[in-house]
């Protein structure tokens, strides 16, 4: 394992365990935030511990998060680019799901990623050209099976609300953006979807999904790499498609169409 994807590891494993001091089956009262996104106290804490790591490891690397910074600084260095703790309303509630995630980007697309989900021992990671790991074992998307009736198509809440949804597999929504698109690149769903993702919940899992040999793109608007310094991340969403082939990939685009403004809803 290269130095930085270990640093990146045992960052997301320490911050995890951090996270878990703060978390309560029981559920607790989190705030939200001007974009009516949920955050807690657990939330600002990871930041601050990732951001303080990432600077003293290293201090020439640009750094993007969703809880400080939502700019790129210094196009010609590395960036960083971390979700504290995706999944803040599942945490809020007692539920399971959620975790952390860090990237790093080099000429502004992702080099490495580390996701890491304490309370189910799920602990993703991939560096580009390496493949993609769950707990250390090779991962891979899986193709249909016609003796599979199971097959699902991981979203998020907001799919039905903006989108018509004609695609033939079980809905599932778990409730952490980049959840859904590690559930992908594992080989759980053919398709996963999320209507509008920020940087920070597709960095790492982008490049997951790509390493296990999946497809992964925008649906619309503009792709999320690489970034750029006149992008305001915190004001800029990427509907994004995964899919385990590239054929799954284009039949899941002629399944998804967005519903007219009138009938949207954030």
């Amino acid at each position: 394992m290269s130095a930085d994807l270990e640093f990146a590891t045992d960052l997301a494993q320490q911050t995890g365990n951090l996270l878990q001091k703060y978390f309560n089956p029981a559920g607790f009262h989190a705030t939200h935030k001007a974009d009516h996104t949920v955050v807690t106290e657990a939330d600002l804490a990871a930041d601050k511990f990732i951001t303080y790591a990432i600077m003293r490891k290293f201090p020439q690397d640009n750094i993007i998060s969703e809880e400080s910074s939502h700019h790129l600084i210094d196009p010609q260095n590395p960036t960083w680019i971390i979700d504290p703790l995706d999944g803040t309303t599942n945490f809020s509630l007692g539920l399971s799901i959620w975790g952390v995630s860090i990237a790093r980007l080099l000429a502004g697309s992702p080099e490495l990623g580390v996701l890491y989900f304490p309370m189910i021992n799920e602990l993703y990671s991939t560096r580009r050209s390496s493949g993609a790991f769950l707990n250390d074992i090779p991962i891979a998307t899986h193709t249909l099976d016609p003796d599979q009736a199971m097959a699902f198509f991981a979203c998020c809440s907001r799919t039905f609300r903006r989108y018509e949804i004609s695609v033939p597999y079980k809905p599932r929504i778990m409730g952490s953006s980049a959840y859904t698109f590690c559930m992908l690149a594992r080989g759980s769903a053919l398709l996963g979807f999320d209507a509008a993702p920020k940087i920070w919940d597709l960095a790492a899992a982008w490049l997951l999904v790509e390493e296990a040999g999946g497809t992964i793109a925008a649906f619309e608007g503009s792709p999320p790499f690489p970034i750029s310094a006149k992008v305001d991340y915190n004001e800029t969403s990427f509907p994004t498609l995964a899919a385990s082939t590239p054929d799954i990939f284009t039949f899941g685009q002629s399944k998804i169409h967005r519903k007219p403004i009138s009938a949207s809803s954030v």
